[in-house]
């Protein structure tokens, strides 16, 4: 069964994860779902064992590709407004050729608990591959910072050359945010719980052991167990959605970097596979980070939908739950592809150091005007309108007499070398990767 978008999602890095977001992967989910609650059951004694064996034996069947006809079940969950009850109809038919009563499947459940609790099920598993794509880029990120650590290079500030830096430290800042954003990610989806409340999420039809069966299904699952039905608490889906918000922003923050700086003009990074044009032969473009910029970007209004939709009212939303099914598909299917597009970008990507020093140079010295202005306001309180004004003027402060007065050529070489003015930049790499749990793998 193909899955969402079978022409745009190898474009923006999908490929993988979607294998996991696809219609079959939703019914896939719902099917193992059903099974485990019929199981749960049955650990409970309130089923028959090999009651529970069919019906997990109907359910694998019925989720082989081909097992049953998705667009056929599409059109039947058009009249109750989800796929759960023609889902169940047709499960309970299967499993009563191996002598299972109806009442083994479904057990308790409403619609709603099946469809959520499938949906924790495939953000588990689709959030997996997120989190590897997400740690491979920020593994490589790592390494570019520890190589690069000492490198000197242009920092840029709204969009002027400022101050020096090196490159390991701007390579820190992506893979901080990275670690960030996946621990973030790693913590929402191992508490990511199932969801069994009943009609009203009372576990009325459950009674006297529906607590029981709730935490039992859970296990079965391999979900959190919940405290109390979460029908209209939707606090999980929107830890959930910003969690891949996060993961989507720390992405975008790299992959716009990497863009710049594979411009004609700075030439500071090239993709080590870059995109060619249809019509320049002598393009060569940033491919795998701008296809992961344009993947994060679509991810802020998909959680503004999340957070949009908390206000489900009573014990049954209207509207908004049926909002979170194709939303947070589609949030997983994004901050996917978006880490996995930067992962590409980062892997393997050379660093152009004589373009860095190159851009350097290129305001012959006045990159260094803070530290001038520091070491001359030793000798004169004017210290900064004197080096404002030779800026101003485009003189070479080793040049300006006003500053030269003051200070011999010596010591404005030294004042004017990037290299000797660079903080804690080096330090600051070192604190970053000595404090990842895992270290840079390579």
């Amino acid at each position: 069964m193909p899955t969402r978008g079978d022409l745009f999602d190898p474009v923006f890095g999908a490929n993988k994860v979607a294998e996991h977001l696809s219609d079959q992967a939703w019914v896939t989910a719902l099917l193992d779902v059903e099974a485990a609650l019929s199981c749960a059951a049955a650990t409970l004694g309130l089923a028959d064992g090999e009651h529970c064996a069919a019906v997990a034996s109907a359910a694998a069947e019925l989720s082989q590709p081909g097992g049953l006809d998705i667009a056929a079940l599409g059109r039947a969950s058009a009249a109750g407004g989800n796929p759960v009850i023609p889902l169940v109809k047709i499960l309970r038919e299967r499993a009563a050729l191996a002598g299972v009563p109806g009442k083994v499947v479904h057990p308790g459940a409403t619609s709603q608990d099946i469809m959520d609790s499938a949906l924790m099920l495939l953000a588990r598993r689709a959030g997996s591959v997120v989190l590897a794509d997400l740690t491979r880029a920020a593994d490589a990120a790592a390494h570019l910072a520890r190589t690069y650590r000492s490198t000197p290079m242009v920092a840029r500030t709204l969009g002027q050359q400022a101050l020096p830096t090196t490159f390991g430290l701007l390579a820190t800042s992506w893979f901080t945010a990275l670690d960030s954003a996946a621990a973030r990610l790693d913590a929402v989806l191992s508490t990511l719980p199932v969801q069994f409340g009943g009609a009203a999420g009372t576990l009325a039809a459950s009674y006297p052991d529906g607590l029981t069966l709730a935490d039992a299904f859970a296990d079965e699952l391999g979900l959190a167990r919940q405290v109390v039905p979460w029908h209209t608490d939707r606090v999980t889906i929107a830890e959930l959605a910003t969690a891949l918000g996060i993961v989507a922003g720390a992405v975008s923050k790299p992959a716009t970097d990497i863009t710049t700086m594979a411009s004609t003009e700075l030439s500071e990074v090239a993709e080590n596979a870059p995109g060619g044009s249809s019509a320049m032969p002598h393009k060569q473009n940033p491919v795998a980070a701008i296809t992961a910029r344009a993947a994060a970007r679509r991810v802020p209004a998909l959680v503004a939908t999340a957070l949009s939709n908390m206000d489900h009212e009573f014990a049954r939303a209207a509207g908004p739950w049926h909002a979170e099914w194709e939303t947070v598909t589609d949030l997983l299917r994004l901050a996917g592809g978006a880490a996995h597009q930067l992962s590409v970008s980062l892997t393997g990507l050379q660093v152009h150091t004589d373009a860095m020093a190159r851009n350097l140079d290129i305001t012959d010295g006045l990159i260094l005007a803070e530290r001038v202005t520091k070491a001359l306001s030793a000798h004169t309180d004017r210290a900064r309108d004197i080096v404002t004004a030779a800026a101003a003027s485009g003189t070479r402060l080793d040049q300006d007499p006003a500053i030269t007065e003051h200070l011999n050529l010596a010591e404005l070489s030294e004042l004017l070398d990037p290299a000797h003015y660079l903080g804690h930049a080096t330090d600051l790499v070192d604190r970053a990767l000595a404090g990842r749990p895992t270290g840079d793998s390579r």
